[in-house]
């Protein structure tokens, strides 16, 4: 991607209307101070003394971190939480977001808040110590009511959208917000608005899933079209390409420290290598980053290789930012081209 090329797609976002649609979450982090370690009189078992509390939007919330830290100009977030102190939390977290519009989040007292609570043990000098992460779930199917609320969001602001991405984080089918009635609305909003770019992740797979765009690892790729996992990358192109051509939708196949590979239904095929390792990394949150990102860069018009370029530079930037789910912004991602050992227009060469 070429300097002007970049300032050309980035100066696009703060005009871009995307609405995520998903499973969002509470990251609560409690950070310990290992010299303030005691011992319980009572039990006799360690106690961890928190010294600091802090909390951020987790799950498709970390995709909406992302989405903010590029200056996208309005990002409607479409999920629900419960009516707790962590629902009241994050919704907290939510309101204080540039460009961001709550007003189709629910709160309800029919769900509990998704809560990932990550303990973390501050030691001096070195990367934080995640011990044990205690998490707070749906286990019981998702209320028609909360569906029909989901559904007329999705309908309505889908109509006049740029972008729609989509996050299931949950383990249980049907559990959370995007459940099966909630699929075929989407798979309805995708054959009304064939232009529109609609970019789906599933932590269970993407199988069963209407024709929109298709995120995914190699194993979840093998599995949809009923073969083994690719592992030469051409192989991971062959089978990209044989299922966009499918759906008529792109396929992004991530790959981890090898990059990523992305299909059109037109038949173009690509790849982009990860970028070198600069030392301590940290990969969660570095899937949503490549999300965020590549949903971003193609609303604004950008090239699947484009969008990919730019993928790789923000999940760069995200593994190497320690103890926490990070995000990159425009000024970084540049900063990370520039200085990712490929000059600025010089294609990428592949493994």
């Amino acid at each position: 991607m070429r300097p002007e090329r970049f300032e050309e797609v980035t100066a696009r976002y703060a005009g871009l209307r995307v609405l995520l649609l998903g499973d969002f979450c509470l990251d609560r982090y409690l950070e310990i101070d290992p010299g303030r370690a005691e011992t319980s009189i009572e039990t006799g078992l360690a106690v961890h003394n928190v010294v600091r509390v802090r909390s951020q939007p987790g799950a498709a919330g970390t995709i909406l971190n992302n989405l903010v830290a590029l200056g996208i100009g309005t990002i409607h977030p479409l999920g629900f939480c419960g009516d707790d102190g962590e629902g009241f939390e994050l919704q907290r977290c939510l309101r204080t977001l540039p460009g961001v519009w709550v007003d189709e989040f629910v709160a309800t007292g029919f769900r509990r808040t998704f809560t990932y609570c990550k303990p973390l043990v501050m030691h001096p000098g070195r990367p934080p110590e995640e011990l044990h992460r205690l998490d707070s779930k749906n286990w019981d199917p998702t209320p028609a009511a909360i569906e029909d609320r989901l559904i007329a969001a999705l309908r309505r602001l889908g109509a006049s959208a740029d972008a729609v991405i989509v996050m299931d984080q949950v383990d249980v089918p049907d559990t959370g917000v995007v459940t099966r009635r909630v699929r075929d609305a989407l798979g309805e909003l995708a054959a009304e608005r064939p232009e529109l770019l609609i970019l789906a992740d599933s932590r269970r797979g993407l199988a069963g899933w209407p024709a929109v765009g298709l995120k995914m690892n190699a194993a979840e790729l093998g599995v949809l079209l009923g073969e083994a996992k690719p592992s030469a990358i051409d192989e991971v192109k062959r089978q990209a390409a044989q299922l966009a051509a499918r759906n008529g939708r792109p396929v992004l196949v991530t790959l981890s420290e090898r990059g990523i590979v992305g299909a059109l239904g037109s038949g173009e095929v690509e790849h982009v290598p990860s970028l070198p390792v600069r030392g301590p990394i940290d990969i969660v949150g570095a899937g949503d980053s490549v999300t965020a990102n590549l949903a971003a860069a193609m609303a604004a018009g950008a090239s699947v290789r484009e969008a990919m370029e730019l993928a790789m530079a923000a999940a760069s930037v995200v593994i190497h930012q320690l103890g926490t789910t990070g995000t990159a912004k425009i000024l970084q991602l540049q900063e990370r081209l520039e200085d990712g050992g490929v000059p600025w227009g010089t294609p990428d060469a592949e493994p």
